[in-house]
């Protein structure tokens, strides 16, 4: 239980990161950061995995590229979603969810070597 609520920090974390380093960006507060990565998980598990399948042959042809395209989208969406979160055209989302995934991988990463 305290893993999921950790790796639910690093991604409000990730979240709060990318508003700062991406000019197009704004999370408004912590509690936005936490609802984002609430409601970012749920559209990786639900939303994600549909979109991967449906855009299966683009995603062969540029060898598995087209996923970050897909990230920014759902980030791009979010931005229209969740009061508090705004995201300013595509640039923007996909720089913000390259700069989540990293961060969130990286994240992760630690959580994985202190839970050692």
């Amino acid at each position: 239980m305290i893993i999921l609520i950790a790796k639910w920090l690093v991604v409000a974390l990730s979240f709060l990161l990318a508003a700062y380093l991406v000019p197009g960006i704004i999370v408004q507060s912590f509690y936005t950061a936490l609802v984002l990565a609430v409601v970012w998980g749920v559209i990786n598990l639900t939303a994600k995995p549909l979109l991967t399948i449906l855009t299966l042959p683009i995603s062969l042809l540029t060898l598995g590229l087209f996923s970050f395209v897909i990230n920014a989208l759902l980030l791009w969406f979010l931005g229209t979603v969740i009061k508090g979160f705004e995201v300013d055209g595509f640039i923007a989302a996909f720089l913000g969810a390259l700069i989540i995934a990293i961060a969130s991988w990286t994240g992760n990463l630690l959580l994985k070597s202190v839970g050692k």
